[in-house]
């Protein structure tokens, strides 16, 4: 049977206020984010200036991992209009942000990307595209992707959850390792990864359980020699990226039972460096519909920057933004545990 987003299940966690209410929980005897905050001197963070824009533009994909915090599956019907890309547009040439960071659900399958890269490299961006790889091959729609994103210099980021097929099927589906290799051996094949090329391909690991990842030097040593002696594979660098207790894999940690035990070993793993270098503090995530957040899993957890009222793309104010005060829960804790946690891999 095919897997299903928790809202075409109509699964209480797809209500972004029950997951709060679930991780906010004050009977609970875990610590609070911001006590921790406090212990460090830090009664609140603040951005300081936008240097990455970060676009989810839509929630449908090809896959529908078990970890994913942002319920994307080809279930989902939630795109980005064009008008609300003209939107965005405006809003980056505003900001100072330097690099525009798309992702979704799988990006690619917005009607519009292509039109949306394109109207982006005029604004002389640097543009990372979130690609889960098996959309390359997902219908002949997608196969010249590799060649597209040559053209417009793209960075290329995408998640392997390792370096055989049991592990990576278990985590995103049956398949899916081999059409990863399918589509990493495409770009390789037109110099992405390969040293000197210019072309970034970089991937991201995320642990197939309830547990910290290993160290990213030692990971990203242990994957270059693996996809090299097995498919011949090359890639620039491999990024960490801890599980946050956010949709599926908060359903996940519920029903194997292991949400208090994980989300203590979060707590005990709290590096002040790391909090001090989270992602939101030089980061804007902008959401499918046009609505602000401070970062994706913010975004999942419908925790919208408030500015006076909700902010929008339509009253997008970049001096503000700049500044502004982060909000910050329990699931704070998978940025900050260990050698810190961001959409660029570790951070420590």
């Amino acid at each position: 049977m095919a897997v299903k987003s928790l809202a075409k299940r109509k699964n209480p966690l797809s209500e972004p206020s029950n997951q709060i209410k679930l991780l906010e929980n004050k009977k609970s005897e875990l610590k609070s984010f911001q006590s921790s905050l406090e212990e460090i001197g830090l009664k609140t963070l603040h951005a300081v200036g936008v240097e990455i824009f970060q676009v989810n533009v839509g929630k449908m994909c090809n896959q529908v991992c078990k970890h994913c915090h942002v319920d994307a599956g080809p279930d989902r019907k939630e795109i980005m209009t064009r008008d609300t890309m003209q939107l965005c547009l405006k809003a980056i040439e505003q900001s100072n942000a330097k690099t525009v960071d798309l992702t979704g659900g799988a990006p690619e399958m917005n009607p519009d990307f292509r039109w949306f890269v394109e109207e982006i490299k005029k604004l002389d961006k640097h543009i990372v595209v979130r690609c889960n790889l098996t959309i390359i091959l997902h219908n002949r729609n997608y196969y010249d992707l590799p060649e597209f994103f040559k053209k417009h210099q793209i960075e290329v980021v995408s998640s392997l959850p390792f370096y055989d097929a049991s592990r990576t099927d278990a985590q995103r589906g049956n398949g899916v390792f081999d059409k990863s290799i399918k589509a990493l051996q495409m770009l390789n094949g037109i110099g992405y990864g390969i040293e000197g090329s210019g072309l970034i391909l970089n991937l991201v690991y995320n642990p197939s359980g309830a547990f910290l990842p290993a160290p990213q030097e030692q990971l990203e040593r242990d994957f270059k020699k693996a996809l090299k002696e097995k498919f011949s594979i090359e890639f620039n660098s491999l990024f960490n990226i801890t599980n946050l207790p956010v949709s599926r894999f908060l359903e996940y940690l519920i029903a194997t039972q292991n949400y208090e035990t994980y989300m203590q070993k979060l707590i005990d793993a709290f590096n002040p460096a790391a909090a001090v270098g989270v992602m939101c503090r030089n980061t804007i995530s902008v959401g499918w519909d046009g609505y602000l957040y401070d970062c994706d899993f913010n975004q999942m957890l419908d925790m919208k920057i408030q500015n006076g009222k909700v902010m929008h793309l339509n009253n997008f104010n970049s001096e503000f933004l700049d500044q502004r005060e982060i909000q910050v829960g329990r699931h704070c804790f998978g940025c900050t545990a260990g050698s810190g946690s961001s959409c660029g891999g570790s951070v420590t």
